[in-house]
C-alpha cells in the first residue's frame, strides 16, 4: 500500500528499480495557449551539483550516461487519467557519483503564455516499482503556486546506503534556467 507523503516528509525507497510518475491536470482558466508541463531530473554529486551536463535528464535528453536514469518524453498536454510523465530509475546501473536526483517540473514558455502553477491542479509525483508496478509512495502538490513557473517536487538521496525520498514541493518564479543555474 503506498504511503501520501505530505510536505517535507521522507520515506525509504526499498526498490532497486522503481519509475518516477507525474501528472497534473488543468484549472478551466485558459490563456488561449496550451499548456506543456516537462519533468527534468538533476542527477548531483556530494557537492550537490550537476555531476556532468549529460547527468541533466530532460526532454532534449532523455537518458543519463550509464543508462541508469530513462525519461519517457514530453507529453505536450498533461490530458488523460495516470501519470503524464515517467522516469525509469534503475539504482542497480547509477553512476556512484550520484548521491542525490532533484525532480523539478516547469511550465515550458510560461512567461510567454502567462502560466503559472496557480493554473494547475492535481499535481502529484509518485514512486512505483517497476518490476511489480505496485506503488511505493506518491506526493500531491496541494498548495497555490500562483506565480511561479517551476517546482521542485521532490528529491531522491542516499543517505547511508539507502535510498529515500523527500517531498519538498518547492516553487520558484524563474523557471528551469534558475534550477539549472543552482545545480551547475
Amino acid at each position: 500500500m503506498a504511503i501520501n507523503l505530505q510536505k517535507g516528509q521522507r520515506e525509504n525507497i526499498n526498490a532497486p528499480k522503481f519509475t518516477v510518475g507525474l501528472g497534473w491536470d488543468l484549472n478551466n482558466t485558459s490563456t488561449g495557449t496550451g499548456f506543456d508541463l516537462d519533468a527534468s531530473l538533476f542527477l548531483l554529486g556530494e557537492d550537490k551539483k550537476l555531476v556532468s551536463d549529460n547527468h541533466f535528464i530532460f526532454y532534449n535528453n532523455l537518458e543519463s550516461p550509464d543508462k541508469a536514469v530513462i525519461h519517457s518524453g514530453d507529453n505536450l498536454t498533461g490530458e488523460g487519467a495516470g501519470d503524464d510523465e515517467q522516469i525509469k530509475i534503475d539504482l542497480t546501473k547509477i553512476d556512484a557519483a550520484v548521491k542525490e536526483i532533484s525532480v523539478v517540473v516547469t511550465i515550458h514558455e510560461a512567461d510567454a503564455r502567462k502560466q503559472n502553477f496557480g493554473q494547475v491542479r492535481n499535481s502529484f509525483i509518485r514512486i512505483f516499482n517497476t518490476d511489480t508496478n505496485e506503488e511505493i509512495l506518491k506526493y500531491e502538490l496541494d498548495e497555490d503556486f500562483s506565480i511561479e513557473t517551476a517546482v521542485e517536487f521532490g528529491r531522491i538521496y542516499n543517505r547511508g546506503g539507502e535510498w529515500k525520498f523527500e517531498a519538498v514541493g518547492s516553487g520558484q518564479r524563474e523557471g528551469l534556467d534558475k534550477f539549472v543555474s543552482m545545480y551547475q
